[in-house]
Parts: structure tokens; sequence; C-alpha cells
């Protein structure tokens, strides 16, 4: 038997994200949220579980954001970090900071200006520096699947090839991709770190034949585990060159994993 297992940011949809310096109240589009973790030693990337079109966006913007978090019971998970650390001690580390919701607000109006989708394609979080104690950082994400993708499952799903997805993005967004390209929910595995996506591929490898697909750095694990690793540059993307050397294969479009010797 074989298994696909995607990516999704960048890989299944064209991703679009907002950042918020918090130091100085500016918002980017260019800037990577993984290279600004790995430019720290002590940051983790925090993926809020809530619909930030529904729940976020209407809440009230004057309260804090690890006080939003604890008064509503939000589940929030580490998608990406420099260090280990337990939920536990990351709501610990940020119980005096003093962001505001509406600095997520922020980033949402940012995103959904442009004309992405927050709700099926990504969602809302934030970058944390452990030690410091102080959320640096405010991201909202966003995107468009790519054109090609729901023809590409079909045609693989006719192959009889399983497919899966390994994510950092939330479980709610993924779910609804899912339902949208038609594969289970039970194949989605949400908030998946660089480890937890090598960990996925090597489960699989027990009953399948697998190949990884994947565009960014949080896949190189993943991708060298695989039996055959596919780096997708169709995000048009910078990447450093280990996530390049990590790749069996790379394409420039997701259709063109369909010509693979699999």
């Amino acid at each position: 038997m074989k298994a696909i297992v995607f990516d999704n940011s960048g890989t299944l949809i064209e991703r679009y994200r907002a950042v918020k310096d918090l130091q100085t109240g500016e918002i980017f589009d260019t800037i990577s949220s993984l290279d600004i973790v790995d430019s720290s030693s002590a940051r983790a990337l925090v993926v809020i579980q809530t619909d930030p079109s529904k729940c976020i966006i209407n809440a009230k913007p004057d309260q804090r954001i690890c006080q939003f978090i604890k008064r509503n019971d939000i589940h929030i998970d580490i998608s990406y970090s420099t260090v280990e650390i337990k939920k536990k001690e990351l709501i610990e580390a940020i119980t005096g900071d003093e962001s505001k919701v509406s600095d997520i607000q922020d980033t949402i109006r940012a995103v959904t200006a442009k004309g992405y989708n927050i709700q099926v394609c990504s969602g809302s979080g934030f970058i944390v520096n452990l030690n410091k104690g102080k959320i640096e950082f405010i991201v909202t994400s966003g995107g468009r699947i790519f054109p090609e993708v729901r023809d590409v499952v079909k045609e693989l799903q006719k192959r009889d090839i399983h497919i899966f997805i390994a994510s950092g993005d939330r479980k709610g967004s993924l779910k609804a991709l899912a339902r949208y390209i038609g594969i289970p929910e039970e194949n989605v595995f949400d908030t998946a770190d660089s480890w937890k996506k090598m960990e996925i591929v090597k489960g699989l490898k027990r009953n399948y034949d697998v190949m990884m697909v994947g565009n960014s750095v949080n896949d190189v694990l993943a991708l060298k585990e695989a039996d055959i690793g596919v780096l997708t540059v169709q995000q048009k993307e910078k990447n450093p060159q280990m996530v390049y050397n990590s790749a069996d294969v790379i394409v420039e479009n997701i259709k063109e994993i369909l010509d693979i010797d699999f």
C-alpha cells in the first residue's frame, strides 16, 4: 500500500501571513514566522485553537491575550519551537504579558482585507519569547487552495493511494480543508511540529510506502524520514539550503507529484 502525507500551508494552499511586531506595532506580510522563531534560542510559535473569523474577531479587544485564553478555556498548542516546553509551562510564562486581543484582531483584518480565507485555510497564533515571558509577535495566516489540489487528490484516490495531512495549522481549519478536498477527517494530524511530522511518517511506514510533500524548514525531518521526500516550491518562498538538500524530488506545481515514480 502507498500513502502520501501533505503539509498544508504553502503546500496545499497558497498562504498569506500577517505578522505584527508588538514592539513597533508594524504589520509585515513578507516575513516568515518560522524564521522569527529560529532567530532566537527561546521562542515558540503557538496556535490558538479557535476560529478567528467567529471567536477572536468578536472578542473584547481590550482584554489581555492570556486572560482571553484562560476565561474561554481555549486550547493552545505549540506548532514550532527552538526549545522543548509543555503547554502548562507556556501558560505560566505568559501570565504577566500585556498583549491584547486587539493585537490579534489587527492581523485578522490585515489577512481578510487581502481576500484570503482564515476559516478553512489557517488561523491565528503568537510567537512567545520564553526567557522573557513575553509575546513578541502576533501571527494570522490565511490562504487560497492551489487550483490543482482537488484534481490531484481525486487522481491519487483513483490510484488507491491513501492521503494524509500533517500540518502545524489549527485543528478546525484542517478538518474543514479535509472535508473540502474529500479526504477522511481522521487522516488529518493538526498542530504537528517538525518532530511530530517525522513520527507520523515513521508510523505510517509500518504499513505503507510513504511520500512526504512539504515546502518549508518544519518539513525537513519528515522529508528525510519518508521513502520519497518531495519539496514543492509553488509558494515561491525562499528556504535555507538544508530544505532543498532534504528532498529527493523538487516540484514547482503540486500536480507534478502525479508523475513521480512511486
